[in-house]
């Protein structure tokens, strides 16, 4: 499969560009617009030369003809240009190569069935099924012009568009061609995806200017990175092109910001967009804010509990089409979006030192602030909990959202309300980080100090409440709703290292287990250990290695200053993104490195996907040490000596503070010096 994207509009396709199968379509604001697009030379399909993305936005498929209706073997080349803008183009150029006169019909069998994105994506989980496969809706009766079809539902249009004047049959049109000797036929297809009952605008225009002028202007902001260490060059080189991919807009706000992942999350998700957003800001400040600025117009503002929104909440979901008439158009059904978003606010202020932005959002920083302590701590005990309100809302609400993620060592299922280890330490973080805002950038010195005691009395709590004394002692998954620990040992305790609520006599015996065999799949730290019940090394989130995962626990063990822990998860995941082109899946499976000579994939992994196309961004600013010193207005390393492969390694254009800095490894050591 292929997958071409610019923005939310992005088309799944097979390797010879045809849309054919259960979930390949031409997708837009969360519909399915085109279900079928099949290219057939004398009634069959040609046959593959090669195919491959050219750039995330555009696709080339080269093919030849196949035997059909004495059509002999060979005789036409066919190439097949995609591109996918705010709508979708094809260029289909055949030339006969051979030496005499040939006729033949190209048809293209087309159909629309405007399926929401979730049906066609609960297909895809599963295929293997079909018993239990929903179904999808019937395809729509063409409306034919003279050089165009037309598919309509409600308010929905699907507008395709020949270069040439078809015959027609049914939903396919024909076209009958003559070449000579080294002629050549061109068809040009232009596809309009449209909504809410407007006319699409059959130009294309400068669309494609448009998206490469983009690009290009992406590729030029970012950091440019030198090094000789293959896997660090290549995964970054493929992460900047995904992030680029996953840039959208948002509704009534200016500039683009990630989405959370291809190729059913290619919207607004609050956790994995601020994840990626903290994870890129060696990119420079720009996606953060439009995404904080998005956030805050987003955020809940009413008790609403069929969305399980309360006032102050992060948004978990945005949908459009079909998907927000059929599920929700905002759906606030997650935990830790909310702390999350106060650490992004922090961060960006910890580079930027942008008092304006911080001041701009203090009523969303606060109205977050009251929600944790008035709707996130459900019982009143200092631990924020989830509990879905909604039908038809998520049982599970924080990163591990499956719903057999919260399992005791035993294999039992948690009951909710569930109140995860990480999200305690994500509250911990964002309180400390606004008593820094609130001291240094608002000037309220009465809520910065209320801030720090309520972040410390949460650290002793914590660690009384989550702290299990088996297998050398180790932090519990989460507590049920009775407060028992839910004690099985999983990656969640790293992330507690990021947010430093694990306290200083705690922390070896934290990073023991991060980097113990049962934990430590050699390739990356696995979500479950072996040794619990439950563990599967194909489970979603019982036993798999998430790449984002384990860069916010690299992250939490250079906090620790365990930088030797740390480099090497920054090496095992470059290493394993080689076997997957260099583009880190969202999941692969949790196998030991030991077993298998390269890391296994997960059937329905995203690819791409935000914050694991974040993750070697964030991986390089760990190896380099890099921090922003905002009181000095500098970036700084703090990184030791690094080994021999990661010498020669140097990033120019590194943005921070209305500056740029370069980094550079020279005989080990990191310097950073204003550019």
């Amino acid at each position: 499969m292929l997958t071409i994207l610019e923005g939310s509009t992005f088309c799944i396709c097979d390797e010879r560009g045809d849309i054919a199968g259960e979930t390949t379509g031409l997708y837009a604001d969360d519909t399915r617009r085109l279900s079928r697009l099949v290219l057939t030379v004398n009634g069959a399909r040609p046959l593959l030369l090669s195919s491959g993305q050219v750039e995330y936005f555009s696709a080339a498929f080269y093919l030849r003809n196949p035997v059909a209706s004495g059509l002999p073997n060979d005789v036409l080349s066919i190439v097949r240009s995609r591109f996918v803008g705010e709508s979708m183009q094809d260029r289909i150029t055949i030339r006969n190569e051979s030496m005499e006169t040939h006729r033949f019909q190209v048809e293209l069998e087309l159909a629309s069935d405007f399926a929401d994105i979730f049906a066609v994506k609960d297909r895809d989980f599963t295929l293997g099924d079909p018993m239990h496969a929903p179904p999808l809706p019937p395809a729509r009766d063409p409306e034919w012009n003279d050089t165009s079809v037309r598919f309509t539902e409600d308010d929905d249009v699907t507008v395709v568009a020949f270069s040439h004047r078809p015959r027609r049959h049914g939903g396919d049109a024909i076209w009958d061609v003559e070449l000579g000797p080294r002629e050549r036929w061109e068809l040009v297809v232009d596809v309009f995806p449209h909504a809410n009952g407007s006319e699409p605008a059959l130009a294309f225009g400068d669309e494609l200017t448009r998206v490469r002028d983009s690009l290009a202007a992406w590729q030029l902001r970012v950091p440019q990175l030198r090094t000789s260490w293959d896997a660090l060059e290549h995964t970054f080189s493929r992460s900047v092109n995904d992030l680029a991919a996953l840039r959208m807009r948002a509704d009534g706000v200016i500039g683009k910001l990630p989405a959370a992942g291809m190729p059913w999350f290619m919207t607004v998700f609050g956790r994995d967009t601020i994840i990626t957003c903290l994870q890129t800001l060696l990119f420079g400040p720009e996606l953060a804010r439009t995404a904080l600025r998005a956030l805050a117009a987003l955020q809940a503002t009413e008790n609403d509990p069929s969305r399980d929104a309360e006032p102050g909440k992060i948004v978990h979901e945005v949908r459009r089409g079909k998907a927000a008439v059929h599920w929700f158009d905002r759906y606030y059904g997650t935990l830790d979006a909310t702390p999350l978003y106060l650490i992004l606010l922090s961060e960006v202020w910890r580079w930027t030192d942008d008092r304006g932005l911080v001041t701009e959002l203090k009523e969303p920083a606060l109205a977050a602030l009251r929600w944790i302590d008035e709707f996130g701590d459900r019982d009143h005990d200092g631990f924020v909990e989830f509990l879905r309100r909604s039908p038809r809302g998520l049982v599970v609400q924080s990163w591990k959202d499956s719903g057999d993620s919260q399992r005791f060592h035993d294999g039992r299922i948690a009951e909710s309300p569930i109140a995860p280890c990480e999200v305690q330490g994500y509250v911990y973080d964002a309180k400390r980080r606004m008593a820094e805002l609130a001291r240094d950038a608002w000037r309220d010195r009465v809520l910065a100090d209320r801030l720090d005691a309520e972040a410390e009395q949460l650290k002793e709590r914590f660690d009384e409440a989550y702290w299990v004394d088996e297998r050398g002692g180790y932090y519990a998954l989460a507590l049920d709703r009775d407060k028992n620990r839910v004690d099985s040992l999983t990656s969640n305790i790293g992330h507690l290292l990021w947010s430093g609520i694990v306290p200083e006599h705690r922390v070896d015996t934290i990073v023991d287990h991060l980097m113990a065999d049962p934990l430590w799949s050699g390739w990356g730290v696995r979500t479950m250990s072996t040794r619990d019940a439950a563990f599967n090394p194909l489970s979603y989130h019982n036993g798999t290695v998430w790449p984002h995962d384990n860069s916010l626990i690299a992250w939490g063990l250079a906090r620790a200053g365990r930088w030797s822990e740390c480099q090497r998860i920054v090496r095992r995941l470059l290493e394993a993104a080689g076997h997957f082109g260099w583009q880190l899946p969202e999941v692969f499976a949790g196998l030991a490195r030991s077993e298998t000579p390269f890391p296994i994939a997960y059937p329905t992994a995203a690819r791409p996907q935000a914050w694991a196309a974040g993750a070697p961004v964030l991986l390089l600013q760990l190896l380099l040490g890099i921090r922003p010193d905002r009181a000095r207005n500098v970036l700084a390393t703090d990184a030791p000596d690094l080994p021999s492969w990661a010498d020669g390694i140097r990033v120019a254009g590194i943005r921070a503070f209305d500056r740029h800095w370069d980094a550079r490894v020279e005989d080990g050591r990191v310097r950073v010096e204003a550019a």
